[in-house]
């Protein structure tokens, strides 16, 4: 039980304060929101999807991760690359040319500012 649960628990009626973060990370809810778009626009159906993510986990597991959740929305984003490329909606390399042109964007880029693509970077 979290802490905010255990002093609303304690004290009925108190505000215990804001809830934990859902989210670790800004891209974390970003790939959440990502699936709902791509969802809501009918790429994938939610059954289509949890085989998708159960399949991703599921061979995490067995290529070692030890499940403690803190790679769960790797997951996610890794669930939403195979479909979108499953539907033909882009390619497994135009995703990795994509995740390379932005690796290299955030190398250049100053902590704290945000992240802009530049031709250069598809190189």
């Amino acid at each position: 039980m979290s802490d905010a649960m255990n002093h609303a628990a304690a004290a009925p009626g108190t505000w215990p304060g804001p809830p934990d973060p859902v989210f670790e990370q800004p891209w974390q809810a970003q790939v959440f929101a990502l699936a709902l778009q791509l969802h809501a626009r009918q790429m994938f159906t939610w059954t289509e999807w949890a085989a998708t993510l159960a399949d991703r986990i599921r061979q995490a597991q067995q290529g070692g991760d030890p499940d403690l959740g803190d790679t769960y929305y790797q997951h996610w984003l890794g669930a939403l690359e195979d479909l979108v490329a499953a539907k033909g909606a882009s390619s497994p390399a135009e995703l990795r040319r994509y995740a390379a042109a932005w690796d290299a964007a955030a190398d250049r880029t100053p902590h704290g500012q945000p992240i802009a693509l530049q031709a250069g970077d598809f190189a």
